[in-house]
């Protein structure tokens, strides 16, 4: 072999690797990948499959929260569609109704979400960025206008 075709092999060989190596991580991570859906997303324009991981968005609804031993039920919603929850185990400290939450699970054939993760805001200015882009399409978003309103007239 002559010293260019060595050069050749060796880039070939070396460029097999790398292509094989980054499917394999791309196979391997794709059950970790988690998507983000509000409930227009999922009710309105079904995007979740049932049976789907990924996380639902948006606000707990007012007087939607339920206690039946460890099992919490409450309906998040993004003030166009609704979406009852499920939830077994302890909520944050932070999680209540009208604040943003992040929950989650995966979704049955007929629109109830069983969580298994929770996650609740964790002061008075934050809002979880997806939850945020939701409310802020829907002309809900009060954010730091509101934070700075609230800090004025205290």
């Amino acid at each position: 072999m002559t010293r260019k075709q060595k050069r050749l092999a060796t880039i070939a060989v070396i460029g097999t690797v790398l292509i094989s190596a980054v499917l394999l991580v791309m196979f391997a991570l794709s059950d970790k990948i988690v998507f983000f859906y509000s409930p227009t997303e999922i009710i309105a324009e079904n995007k979740a499959v049932a049976g789907q991981r990924f996380r639902l968005g948006g606000l707990v609804k007012e007087g939607s929260i339920s206690k039946d031993g460890n099992r919490i039920s409450f309906v998040v919603t993004d003030t166009d569609y609704e979406l009852p929850v499920t939830y077994i185990g302890i909520l944050p400290d932070l999680f209540r109704e009208g604040q943003g939450v992040i929950a989650e699970g995966t979704i049955d054939g007929r629109h109830r979400f069983a969580a298994d993760t929770v996650l609740a805001k964790h002061d008075e200015n934050y809002m979880p960025k997806e939850v945020a882009d939701v409310l802020k399409k829907k002309g809900m978003w009060q954010g730091s206008e509101a934070a700075a309103k609230k800090d004025t007239a205290q």
